[in-house]
């Protein structure tokens, strides 16, 4: 996972019987936004009727992973996403970043995304 300024990647996996990508995301936006007291409420007018804050997009987008060659290039998309948007100089530097933990795991050696990472096929748009 990566949390951005205005926007977050994640790869998370349902279970096995469940679909609902929209309900999962509508309670971790509530719950999140629950805890961002001080944020502002949209002002778009159908946002503010519904009390909404100015802190997401409606929408969102959804890929299920084929295989882990997939796996691998959302993975680095979402770990260098921070320095594609000139968040950070290298994607280490970035601390709202799972990067330490996928490391820890033996997924990324020290000093991953020194150069941009070749995510050619990969799916992850924004």
């Amino acid at each position: 996972m990566v949390i951005l300024p205005d926007h977050l990647h994640c790869l998370w996996q349902l279970p096995e019987d469940d679909t609902d990508f929209s309900g999962r995301w509508a309670r971790i936006k509530r719950y999140f936004s629950i805890g961002c007291a001080g944020a502002t409420l949209a002002s778009n007018p159908s946002r503010l009727a519904k009390r909404e804050k100015a802190l997401w997009q409606r929408r969102f987008w959804e890929h299920r992973i084929r295989d882990e060659a997939d796996w691998r290039r959302h993975m680095d998309y979402i770990h260098y996403n921070p320095v594609k948007h000139g968040y950070a100089s290298d994607p280490w530097a970035w601390p709202f970043s799972s990067l330490r933990q996928c490391a820890t795991r033996g997924w990324y050696p020290e000093g991953w995304g020194a150069d941009a990472p070749d995510m050619s096929g990969c799916a992850a748009g924004e």
